[in-house]
């Protein structure tokens, strides 16, 4: 076995994000070495971490994606939320293939070619993927899909959720509730330009994407919520009129819940046109974008003021 491809860190590691924090502290007095493979395939997912990602370079596939397997040879990865858990039999797409007889990690992308990774085992369920060349490393948590929480990815991810869609259609707004200028607001779009940008419309509902009259476009921010990990804080800057502040829970993948705190109204908008980000040949079907990657997100948290 070539050292430098696993390297166990002895320790314990505490990182706060919500998806890592069931990492398992492994300190062990003495260092164990395993082969390459076996690290890479105790876990039927790898949950990429992207706010510890660290250097100065980029691996595209791996920046697209949510989680990575590596399953007999082959590379599967999950790209878009909408879908995640069912994609594949929960494990998305097959993106490329893979080897480890060497004892550096080579995978084969299907569009991006070849890459080359040293393994760094931090602890049972914790690695990391380095790209010396690139100068990058991937923090990687594993999970097994019959505990993996895919619903909490949503919550943790919910930037990227919210751009799978051209458009979100307001489908439901409730008879409780003051009027309000939100009322007239029928279409919302959040592009992957950057992670601050929306677009609404007050086009009839039922109206076509391609012929959707875009109003107003803004920034918008998404804040944590103290004590809730199944609830943000959506906040609409419109300029002129002010800030609308909603209360967003996710309804499935296709469906939204906004509660407009404000006035008390409580809307569900449904995304139409979903944009599917596979970047395979194959995919005619597909919507192929170059351009989305995830970057680091940290948000603001908010105390729960509202007890509706």
């Amino acid at each position: 076995m070539i050292m430098k491809a696993i390297k166990l860190l002895l320790g314990t590691l505490i990182i706060g994000m919500s998806f890592t924090s069931c990492i398992v502290d492994n300190t062990i007095d003495e260092p164990y070495y395993v082969s390459l493979e076996e690290v890479v395939t105790a876990y039927d997912l790898w949950y990429i971490d992207y706010n510890n990602t660290t250097g100065t370079g980029d691996v595209p596939f791996l920046s697209k994606a949510f989680t990575i397997s590596f399953i007999n040879g082959r590379v599967y990865a999950n790209n878009n939320l909408v879908g995640i858990g069912t994609t594949g039999n929960g494990y998305g797409i097959q993106i490329g293939y893979y080897d480890t007889y060497t004892g550096i990690l080579e995978i084969d992308h299907n569009i991006d070619g070849f890459y080359d990774f040293d393994v760094f085992q931090l602890s049972v369920n914790n690695i990391e993927l380095r790209d010396s060349y690139n100068d990058v490393t991937y923090n990687l948590v594993g999970y097994q899909k019959s505990t993996f929480d895919y619903d909490q990815v949503f919550y943790d991810n919910i930037e990227y959720f919210l751009q799978e869609y051209q458009a979100w259609e307001k489908t439901y707004a409730s008879d409780a509730g003051a009027i309000n200028e939100f009322d007239n607001e029928n279409f919302l779009q959040f592009t992957p330009e950057n992670l601050t940008t929306f677009y609404s419309s007050q086009d009839n509902v039922g109206t076509t994407i391609a012929n959707i009259y875009w109003d107003y476009v803004g920034d918008y921010t998404v804040a944590n919520v103290q004590g809730y990990d199944n609830l943000k804080i959506l906040t609409l800057d419109y300029d002129s009129s002010g800030t609308e502040k909603f209360e967003l829970t996710v309804i499935n993948d296709r469906k939204i819940s906004l509660y407009h705190i404000k006035s008390g109204t409580t809307y569900e908008f449904t995304g139409r046109n979903y944009i599917q980000y596979l970047k395979p040949s194959s995919a005619k079907s597909a919507t192929i974008d170059e351009g989305r990657a995830r970057t680091k997100v940290f948000r603001e948290t908010e105390i729960r003021r509202n007890l509706k």
